[in-house]
């Protein structure tokens, strides 16, 4: 049973994808829009993805404020979930994704990624962070 982890932003969504025993995570690839409010290709992606390897549960990044308020970009993670939910068919968690890009970007560093090139990666490798702290925490009752 594989878990699908994303890291959901304003034009991009980063995807990560847990191994079969929901030990490990690894970036898969980064969905990029146009606008942010248009999620149509997103969702189909994130679909066949889920179809693709099997998901039994999607872990969706909540960004909550430092002072631990929601804020705006938390609110439309909200809306995001429930659009997941209803098109994906596989319960959708949310987990605190406060400073993975931080973490994402130190990742980055220590493999020796230019910083020209964070960009390109920072949304995947953050959607791994993610899922890698969910399944560590064993949260998850998937």
């Amino acid at each position: 049973m594989r878990i699908l982890g994303l890291d959901y932003g304003s034009k991009t969504v980063g995807v990560a994808v847990s191994d079969p025993l929901g030990i490990t995570a690894q970036g898969l690839e980064i969905i990029r829009r146009e606008k942010e409010n248009h999620l149509r290709k997103t969702l189909r992606r994130i679909r066949e993805l889920a179809e693709e390897y099997q998901i039994s549960a999607i872990v969706l990044g909540y960004p909550l404020n430092m002072d631990d308020t929601v804020g705006d970009r938390a609110v439309k993670t909200l809306a995001f979930k429930k659009e997941l939910e209803s098109r994906i068919g596989v319960p959708v968690f949310l987990t605190d994704e406060r400073l993975t890009t931080v973490e994402a970007e130190e990742a980055m560093h220590d493999m020796g990624v230019p910083r020209k090139d964070y960009k390109r990666y920072v949304d995947k490798i953050a959607a791994a962070v993610i899922l890698q702290e969910y399944l560590t925490n064993g949260s998850h009752t998937v």
